[in-house]
């Protein structure tokens, strides 16, 4: 029996039982869509972490010298320890790490994790929960801030601890609505007042969370306020990429110059730049990873069995068919191609209409969601072999079974 025959007869037999054959295969379906649409999610979050929140919270081209570093959810209790017991960053590591690393676009000095919010008022209109910086002029470098209206935060801010600040897009927009009406007015920030000096242009929104939502305010009037952080971090910028790993090195061994630590001795700092937040990232994923193939392969297995099953009542019902055509000539070999090739376009078609309900699906979550979405083509790839495999597996036992029929038998089946 030539292929093509085969697989007519086969969609022949599918269509004739439409709704069997949809039922058969809603196990496959479910279990594909769930494996494309969740590798779409994840895909779209490793993509998302690489070339947006990384930047947004560390800076484009830059680095960070930090007390704790980044991967602080992945150590171990004895490492914590250790960590607490590390000096804290302070203006004087700023400027080391300035001097050794003079081409820097930048080298701010920026209060840490976790930031502190306020309620942000402005006559009878407040703000609440707004994030609070307390910052060196150069981090609104690093930051890649541009402003709507007035001016950045300037070094005579900082030594005389003035009151004034320089407020996200957002907060600018509810209390005055219009950057420029906001500038000069003074606004009440944990309750101390400040002169608005100016107002940042939108940044957008991160997973569904506003980036202009902020107050950034004189490190020096910063802690005058909260007290001096355990977690402040000197952030530096640079004008290329390919020259961070060089002033990494550089700001690594001045640090260890100025903490006076002994060859071989671990150093009491980290420092980290955009791809240690994209490995951490990715190290949580991976934990999806190994959670998905074990409940993608659950699914595939019994809709595998399913379509055994169905193949073999189908091979019961159609036992005369099987008789005839083997009087007429058909081997085993033709009839065993018959339904296997009816098992595998079964499953395939499955796996298609799986891909199709999981590619919908993470574009439903992509725009309804603050959740990226990216359908990649190796997931599809994956999702159809999965298919056609499934059908090949589990319809090799039906079809052997038909090709063993007697003929005589069959015919006499009624």
């Amino acid at each position: 029996m030539p292929l093509a025959e085969a697989i007519f007869l086969a969609a022949r037999a599918i269509w004739s039982a439409k709704l069997r054959s949809f039922f058969t295969l809603l196990g496959i379906i479910v279990s594909v869509a769930f494996l494309v649409m969740v590798v779409a999610v994840i895909q779209g979050m490793n993509a998302y972490v690489r070339e947006t929140l990384t930047g947004a919270i560390i800076g484009t081209n830059a680095f960070q010298v930090r007390r704790t570093p980044i991967v602080l959810g992945l150590l171990d209790d004895e490492e914590v320890k250790a960590i607490a017991r590390r000096p804290r960053i302070t203006r004087e590591d700023a400027e080391v790490v300035g001097r050794a690393v003079p081409e820097a676009e930048a080298v701010a000095l920026q209060s840490g994790w976790p930031t502190p919010t306020s309620d942000i008022s402005w006559r009878n209109r407040t703000i609440g929960d707004v994030l609070v910086f307390g910052i060196t002029p150069p981090y609104q470098i690093v930051q890649d801030y541009t402003f709507a209206a007035g001016e950045p935060l300037a070094d005579p801010d900082v030594r005389e601890r003035r009151l004034v600040t320089v407020v996200g897009a957002d907060v600018a927009e509810k209390l005055f609505g219009d950057a420029d009406r906001a500038l000069g007015q003074t606004i009440r920030v944990a309750g101390r007042p400040f002169t608005v000096k100016g107002v940042t242009a939108p940044k957008g929104r991160v997973l569904g969370q506003s980036f202009d939502g902020f107050a950034l305010v004189p490190l020096s009037s910063f802690e005058a306020i909260y007290g001096r952080r355990l977690t402040t971090v000197v952030s530096v910028k640079m004008r290329d990429a390919g020259e961070i790993d060089d002033a990494m090195a550089r700001a690594e061994e001045a640090m260890r110059l100025a903490h006076r630590l002994r060859p071989g001795e671990e150093n009491d700092f980290t420092i980290d730049k955009a791809d240690a937040l994209v490995a951490f990232w990715k190290s949580l994923t991976k934990l999806l990873f190994t959670v998905i193939p074990a409940v993608v392969c659950i699914g595939i297995v019994v809709g595998g069995i399913v379509i055994m099953n169905i193949m073999l009542m189908t091979v019961t019902e159609r036992t005369r068919e099987i008789g005839l055509r083997k009087s007429l000539g058909a081997t085993r070999a033709d009839i065993r191609r018959q339904f296997l090739v009816e098992a595998v376009i079964l499953a395939s078609l499955g796996g298609l209409l799986g891909v199709a309900m999981g590619w919908s699906g993470a574009g439903a979550v992509a725009t309804f969601t603050p959740l990226p979405a990216r359908v990649t083509a190796w997931s599809v790839g994956v999702a159809l072999l999965l298919g056609a495999g499934t059908g090949v597996l589990f319809g090799v036992y039906p079809a052997s079974r038909a090709a063993r029929l007697d003929p005589i038998t069959a015919l006499r089946q009624e």
